[in-house]
């Protein structure tokens, strides 16, 4: 019953049980047919697009079949009866939802493109079906109403209660005209938020730009390069092409002294979805916000965001604004000095003009290297991907006796895939983890973890298979790809991320691994950061690529002393961000924003300065507007997640980074999954609440 939230393109699909009841008659379709592969992994190599269309159509009737099942059951409701039975169906759907969409995110296509288009409102019907059912409803909540005396565990009842809430929040309480707007709204929420990932895909794609001239790379390294090159020659072009990925377009704006070129770049960027055109996305975004208004106050709530915090660790949005507005005075104070700074550098360059946003980064390179004498991309060859993942491995042997073997001999969905058995400090087997490094335009942009099969222990052991899924350079004229600081840490990230799935030791699926409040499910992953920093990590991973030379303490020495360079600039780009997800979400009626005119409101409103853009515009907030809805009033949550991961690892720092007690309760806590408030798992850790002052020192916002 309980959703699942993979990090992927498209909408919500929903929590995958473990068992079920019915043979699938299309057994020659690999998604319904037993997976005879290792370990019991998809068979990538034999399902083709073909395949999801009617898969998806099966798996929803079988799991109509098990639903009428629960319904029909003469006997009294119980747990078992009940609250378990709906825990197991749904597991072929499950399946097969997740093999779509981890695929259509990290590898998609015409073919795969339109099969999310046909099945979105689909699934939204399936489920407006399960949770609008009055028969199912009435069986689950004659279960709730005994609650108090079915002595349950702590579990059976947090599953329990979790089940209740979804029906309620789900709108099972409204009247039947209710229900059927309900179902309206949902199912063209579900294509709007379809139609805007498809758009930013083709906006993000169509924007390149052409280096002719060597002089304008600057001192782009030589990796960096030689991908631009292979980008160039694949466009049957000469020269150096530049898109707006990540890997390419972040380095372009750091070190091209050509400014122009750097507007143009940087403007395709910053304009994806708001150019007037076939694929712009300000009327979708506007009619999704307006509907989402009108669909909380159906459920009696004045806006969106007081719907979604009611069910985090926020609960409200008065306390969201309440924490930003802690914070961003300070990191508006320090933008606005960085900024002094940038606009001196830019001076002395001998450019009479204001500092812009298409020059900040190229700036914020020249003063970081006067000031620390730091380059950064001069850690690139000390970060080679194979390291990075492998210091990764290394630093999840040392708090929790995890060791990683290479398969080769696994199905994956692209040759750039790598598969790893991930075994226990005991040797047994824990689960099993793939890694999509490279970026490719079938790939939607950023980093994300997919669960390919959750763990439980409802019908026998279950132990999951997760993916990590990013968007590095890849390996260009015979180099391998090397890493920024930035990029290093971001595989930090997502590993940590898997690691919350890995470690999962729960009964339930839907209450195992990331299934967590949103504002919970970013602590995990944000921890692992503060560990690939650390000089004692560094040197265990950190080594040159062709030398084998471990990083130098010098270099070593500056990364720790530029730690908290442009932390104002990172702090208020993401924080206004999460203000402007907060403003779309508090509207209080259904008219149809201005999408340009409502963000610069919000923007003036913050005193935001006009050199910083917010990480995401609305138009290209793919997190709230396109991917997983429980993003939506939910972008705060990577700050507030951050103030427990840097009280966490204050607990390291005082015992000891690789300290065995300490990693012991937090293996715990992260084995937990959701089956207890994150705040209750997070006080047994740490003995208290989390304190703030470790997040404002660690971005350099409080002086130590």
């Amino acid at each position: 019953m309980k959703k699942h939230y993979l990090f992927s393109l498209l909408v919500f699909i929903f929590a995958c049980n473990q068992q079920n009841k019915t043979t699938p008659d299309m057994t020659d379709n690999p998604l319904l047919s037993e997976w005879n592969t290792p370990f019991g992994v998809p068979p990538f190599d034999k399902i083709r697009n073909a395949d999801y269309q009617p898969a998806f159509e099966a798996a929803m009737a079988m799991h109509k079949q098990e639903i009428q099942e629960i319904i029909n059951n003469t006997a009294p409701p119980t747990f078992a009866n009940t609250i378990e039975a709906l825990e197991r169906s749904g597991k072929m759907l499950g399946r097969v939802s997740r093999v779509f969409f981890a695929v259509h995110g990290a590898n998609t296509n015409d073919s795969l493109r339109e099969v999310a288009k046909e099945i979105a409102p689909k699934l939204s019907a399936h489920e407006d079906d399960i949770t609008l059912n009055a028969d199912l409803f009435k069986r689950a909540d004659a279960v709730y109403q005994q609650k108090d005396s079915l002595d349950l565990t702590p579990e059976q009842s947090r599953l329990l209660e979790e089940t209740y809430k979804d029906f309620v929040r789900s709108g099972i309480n409204l009247p039947v005209d209710k229900q059927q707007r309900l179902r309206e709204i949902n199912a063209e929420l579900a294509q709007l938020a379809q139609q805007f990932g498809e758009n930013l895909l083709h906006e993000t794609n169509a924007t390149k730009v052409l280096v002719t001239d060597k002089a304008d790379l600057g001192n782009l390294p030589a990796s960096l390069v030689a991908a631009a090159a292979k980008e160039a020659e694949k466009n049957g072009q000469k020269g150096w092409l530049f898109t707006l990925q990540r890997p390419s377009i972040n380095p372009f704006l750091q070190y091209s002294p050509n400014r122009e070129l750097r507007k143009k770049l940087f403007m395709g960027y910053a304009m994806r979805g708001d150019n007037d055109n076939e694929y712009d996305n300000k009327e979708i975004l506007s009619r999704m916000a307006a509907l989402r208004v009108e669909r909380a106050q159906l459920k009696g709530y004045d806006t969106h965001a007081a719907y979604i915090l009611a069910d985090n660790m926020a609960e409200n949005p008065g306390r969201v604004y309440d924490f930003l507005d802690k914070v961003w005075p300070a990191a508006l104070n320090r933008a606005k000095a960085e900024r002094d700074d940038l606009q001196k550098m830019m001076a002395r360059d001998g450019i009479d003009d204001k500092l812009r946003s298409w020059d900040w980064r190229y700036y914020t390179e020249k003063v970081r290297q006067e000031r620390y004498a730091f380059d950064e991309e001069t850690m690139r060859p000390y970060f080679e991907v194979s390291a990075v993942r492998d210091g990764a491995f290394m630093l999840a042997n040392k708090l929790f006796g995890l060791t990683f073997k290479k398969l080769d001999n696994i199905p994956t969905w692209h040759p750039d895939q790598e598969v790893f058995e991930v075994f226990d400090a005991d040797g047994s087997h824990l689960g099993i983890l793939y890694m999509d490094f490279f970026a490719r335009e079938s790939k939607r942009g950023g980093a994300w973890m997919n669960e390919l099969r959750p763990q439980s222990k409802l019908d026998g052991e279950v132990t999951p298979i997760v993916t990590n899924n990013f968007n590095f350079p890849p390996p260009a004229d015979g180099s391998p790809s090397l890493l920024s600081f930035t990029e290093a840490s971001t595989l930090f990230h997502e590993f940590g991320h898997a690691l919350h799935g890995l470690l999962s030791d729960v009964t339930y699926e839907s209450l195992s691994g990331t299934n967590v409040p949103r504002d919970f499910v970013e602590f995990p992953s944000q921890v692992m950061e503060n560990w690939m920093s650390e000089p004692e990590v560094l040197r265990l991973y950190a080594k040159h690529y062709q030398t084998d030379e471990v990083i130098p303490d010098e270099l070593i020495d500056k990364i720790v002393a530029s730690g908290k360079f442009n932390q104002g600039f990172a702090t208020v780009e993401y924080m206004a961000a999460a203000y402007l997800d907060m403003a779309w979400h508090s509207l209080t009626d259904t008219t149809r924003q201005d999408a340009r005119a409502f963000e610069d409101k919000e923007m003036q409103r913050i005193g935001l300065i006009e050199e910083i853009i917010p990480r995401y515009r609305s138009t290209y907030f793919n997190h709230i507007f396109g991917g997983d809805p429980s993003y939506s009033a939910g972008y705060y949550s990577y700050l507030w997640s951050e103030v427990l991961d840097a009280d966490t690892f204050e607990a390291f720092k005082e015992a000891g980074i690789f300290d065995q007690e300490t990693a012991r309760r937090y293996r715990h806590l992260l084995s937990q999954g959701g089956t207890r408030p994150g705040m209750e798992l997070y006080v047994e850790f740490r003995g208290r609440e989390p304190a703030i002052e470790p997040l404002l020192k660690k971005r350099g916002l409080l002086e130590e």
